[in-house]
């Protein structure tokens, strides 16, 4: 029998509360996608995307990523992917339809996991938890971009898609956005240097080429804007103004979906909607 009044008992009970509860294994086949914090993955119980039909503008980009992301639900041969370019043109609503459509053609086969740019180091645990998963992954990093004097970073990037001892699983594929192309900033001085210039072009700055499937997204034009304000207009049944969208865009100093979307959630609030 204890007693309970033995010093050593209180200071082993007490030990025992203040220890962290044990963690649980993530369940990689029970959400459609997850969050990746670094040590786990967090489950999302919904993808919220536009419908596809929606994203205008992009017919040859969509196009391109619903059928990679198609393959790679079906366990077929899959690109890692780079959507890069203009802002607010639909680069992550895309991914995240294109993964939603993938689902409802074969439910279970597919799961979306993002994961932030301040995890990137940890994505090899991700790795080794999903390498044993009968399950097929699409790894998100939203908005990725390196400084100029980060080499890490892209080292490991780098690995990852050039099959290094860090790399990502079969069943696993890559989509990263980024607002530039070469994802790290180039320098002039690096392009114009008279003594080697293939020296300029280092692995930082050829990250683009180890993707399988890389594509850009440009501001759209007037007419392509317009387009997508009638899209998500019809959508929720909200009358708008041609004027008025194209005054809301030039206020903004931009012609994006993203634009158009923010004038139809004025359109909504006004109406007294929720969309």
């Amino acid at each position: 029998m204890t007693e309970p009044d033995n010093p050593l008992n209180r200071i082993a009970e007490t030990l025992r509360l203040l220890a962290p509860a044990p963690r649980i294994a993530t369940d990689w086949l029970a959400a459609p996608a997850y969050l990746w914090i670094g040590t786990e993955g967090r489950p999302i119980d919904w993808i919220e995307a536009p419908p596809l039909a929606l994203l205008k503008g992009i017919d040859r980009q969509k196009d391109a990523v619903c059928e990679n992301i198609a393959r790679l639900a079906a366990g077929h041969a899959a690109h890692d992917m780079l959507l890069w370019g203009a802002r607010g043109m639909g680069k992550s609503a895309l991914v995240r339809a294109a993964v939603l459509a993938a689902q409802e053609q074969a439910p279970d086969r597919l799961a979306l996991i993002q994961a932030g740019t301040d995890a990137l180091d940890t994505l090899p645990q991700l790795f080794a938890q999903l390498r044993q998963t009968e399950r097929n992954f699409l790894v998100y990093i939203d908005d990725l971009g390196f400084a100029e004097d980060d080499t890490h970073g892209p080292r490991h990037l780098r690995s990852w898609l050039d099959g290094g001892i860090e790399a990502r699983p079969g069943n696993v594929r890559l989509a990263v956005t980024s607002n530039r192309r070469a994802i790290v900033p180039r320098q002039m001085s690096e392009q114009d240097d008279p003594i080697n210039p293939r020296d300029a072009v280092d692995d930082r700055l050829a990250l683009a080429d180890r993707f399988g499937l890389t594509l850009g997204f440009h501001a759209c034009s007037q007419d392509e804007y317009l387009e997508i304000v009638r899209g998500y207009a019809a959508e929720h049944e909200l009358a708008w103004d041609e004027a008025e969208a194209l005054e809301w865009a030039k206020r903004r100093g931009a012609r994006s979906g993203r634009v158009a979307w923010h004038y139809v959630v004025e359109l909504a609030g006004r109406a007294g909607k929720r969309i």
